[in-house]
């Protein structure tokens, strides 16, 4: 009789064990993201919150859920909803935020859970320098410096001689200076001003002043969003007749919305998506840009395209490699899948995405290349790919 309960007890804990093995087997892959969706960045943040519905909701026979949460612009919140999707959602890898302040201030979590995270955020400061925290650290926007030089090597080829710069009074802002004073001392620019501004400020007019007094070829505004048209409707008010260039970050047609006659003629480098019906046939980022724009526009209507939700749309791509990959060497919900899952992503190579062709290393958790920029000017109320 014993020896038949122990058999019985012996079989129970072999069906368990096989069930618990089955469960996670079949558990779901988590995808915690946090955007932008209100406050100044509101119009980055839309229309990457509206990615996250196109999603691929199966991977490799795998279910993912998604789980998105609004960080309303602040970086405080940004934090909470970072620990509360890997803390109580438990999620498998994390995406966000849309500005670096946020991602900046999500990086700590990102390391102290050990959650893999892919910012939409620009600057280089979010995954460079390489250390033990930012090994789990990706982003999907082009470094700063990538378009500065393409912007100081536009001004090189216009004539210009000195720059006025006025940019966000924030890490954005912080990152594009470091980098543009660079890029315009490598072309012989003098950068003759240096001014910051708010994301909410309702006027700029003394920094504007200070910009004009300084008589520059051109002016940089390095905002995000509609809060960067600010600067350039008040030197257009104010008649500064040089050439006005912006940064990736306005790319969108709320900026165009927003900004309207004032920014006529404006120069910006952008991500090839924000003008891929222009590019040529042989341009080896159109294919995957288009796919983006024909999913994004059948969901939201036409001429409904960002730049900002292709940067979603390539956290999603980048994560559809790494995902298969990850699964061969864990489980989703455990420390093993996570790990694997961030050393796929490291892995990546040659992957087309909406914005460029993402290489990935130990060193380089950004991945783009020329291939990733082209210049924009602002024709008509519309972006046209410029020539030089």
């Amino acid at each position: 009789m014993k020896s038949a309960l122990r058999w019985i007890s012996a079989a129970l804990v072999a069906a368990g064990v096989c069930a618990t093995y089955s469960g996670a087997a079949f558990a779901d892959v988590k995808i915690g993201m946090t955007v932008s969706a209100t406050g100044p960045a509101a119009s980055l943040g839309i229309p990457e919150k509206n990615t996250s519905a196109l999603l691929p909701k199966e991977i490799a026979g795998q279910k993912i859920d998604y789980i998105v949460l609004d960080d309303a612009t602040d970086s405080t919140q940004a934090v909470k909803n970072a620990r509360k999707l890997t803390s109580e959602d438990h999620v498998d890898a994390l995406i966000g935020s849309t500005v670096v302040p946020n991602s900046l201030a999500m990086i700590d979590i990102a390391n102290e859970t050990q959650t893999p995270m892919i910012s939409m955020a620009a600057a280089a400061s979010i995954v460079e320098p390489m250390d033990p925290k930012r090994s789990w650290v990706f982003k999907t926007p082009q470094n700063d410096i990538l378009m500065a030089t393409a912007i100081a090597q536009h001004m090189s080829n216009h004539g210009v001689k000195s720059v006025a710069f006025i940019g966000f009074s924030d890490a954005y802002g912080e990152s594009w200076f470091k980098e543009f004073s660079k890029a315009a001392d490598l072309k012989k620019i003098k950068v003759v001003a240096n001014e910051r501004f708010a994301r909410n400020d309702a006027s700029v007019t003394g920094q504007v002043l200070k910009m004009m007094s300084q008589n520059p070829d051109a002016v940089l505004i390095a905002g995000a969003g509609t809060p960067a048209a600010l600067p350039e409707k008040t030197l257009r008010e104010r008649g500064f007749k040089g050439k006005y260039y912006q940064t990736h970050g306005v790319a969108n047609n709320d900026f165009l919305r927003v900004c309207g006659k004032d920014c006529e003629g404006t120069y910006l480098p952008a991500g090839p998506l924000l003008v891929a019906d222009q590019l040529p046939d042989s341009n080896p980022v159109k294919k995957a840009s288009l796919a983006y724009k024909r999913a994004y526009e059948g969901a939201n209507g036409a001429g409904s395209i960002s730049t900002f939700g292709g940067h979603a749309w390539d956290a999603g791509l980048l994560l559809q490699h790494a995902i298969p990959i990850a699964l061969k060497k864990g489980q989703p919900g455990t420390p093993q899948f996570r790990e694997a899952l961030r050393a796929a992503l490291e892995d990546t190579k040659d992957l087309p995405g909406s914005h460029g062709i993402f290489n990935m290393s130990a060193n380089d958790h950004a991945g783009l290349d020329q291939r990733a920029r082209v210049m924009v000017q602002i024709v008509d109320g519309k972006w046209k790919l410029a020539s030089d």
